[in-house]
């Protein structure tokens, strides 16, 4: 018995993981409801400060995770993958702190079409990533795996949808903006937007490569 006592005991990451998507999903529709009430300032900072709340949070638990990760023994899955899953996890999460951060900074005065259309797909990116995150911890039963392997290609197709989005959003704006300034703006949101889905899409990349290896 003490010498059970004295073995590092394996960490709950699956709990912490789902924690984590849940603040992403959190920022991500704040972003969503910044962006549609863009023209309202009290608003605006009310759900800027929405998603900087769900970052922070995520933040902590993305330092829980690796300080666990370098305190467990043994580990559910591959210390390398949990590494690059919280840490990719916390990725998409800056993204969209950075997005509404950006927008504030370059002083955007108004919300484009393609601006929300990007939005709506990031957003239903981060709700596919939280359904994925939360069957990893089943993956012993083949029918969840097989769901997680289909949400992930959801990702897949949406973030190519993103990319076709990003690309008419591109031509027209460089088509029809006459403001430099305007055009430098928008081009950095767009470009911000348009990497929240390929970081959703790298999340994808290492749930499948964990199905691969556990199922």
């Amino acid at each position: 018995m003490l010498f059970g006592k004295l073995l590092p005991r394996e960490g709950n990451f699956f709990e912490m993981f789902n924690q984590h998507a849940d603040r992403i999903v959190e920022a991500a529709r704040a972003f969503a409801q910044l962006v549609a009430n863009y023209n309202d300032p009290h608003l605006r900072e009310q759900y800027n400060r929405d998603v900087d709340n769900a970052e922070r949070a995520a933040d902590r638990v993305t330092h829980d995770v690796n300080r666990m990760l370098h305190k467990t023994f043994i580990t559910p899955i591959d210390r390398d993958q949990i590494h690059k899953l919280i840490n990719t996890m916390d990725d998409v999460c800056d993204l969209i702190q950075d997005s509404a951060e950006t927008m504030a900074l370059y002083d955007v005065r108004f919300m484009t079409e393609e601006i929300t259309r990007l939005t709506d797909l990031s957003v239903k990116c981060c709700d596919r990533l939280k359904e994925a995150v939360y069957m990893i911890g089943k993956l012993a039963d083949p029918a969840t795996a097989e769901a997680a392997l289909k949400t992930c290609e959801e990702i897949d197709k949406l973030e190519s949808d993103a990319d076709r989005v990003m690309r008419s959003a591109m031509s027209k704006l460089f088509r029809e903006e006459p403001d430099v300034r305007e055009l430098i703006k928008l081009k950095a949101i767009y470009e911000l937007l348009e990497t929240i889905t390929d970081k959703c899409e790298d999340v994808a990349n290492v749930i499948e490569g964990i199905i691969l290896e556990h199922s």
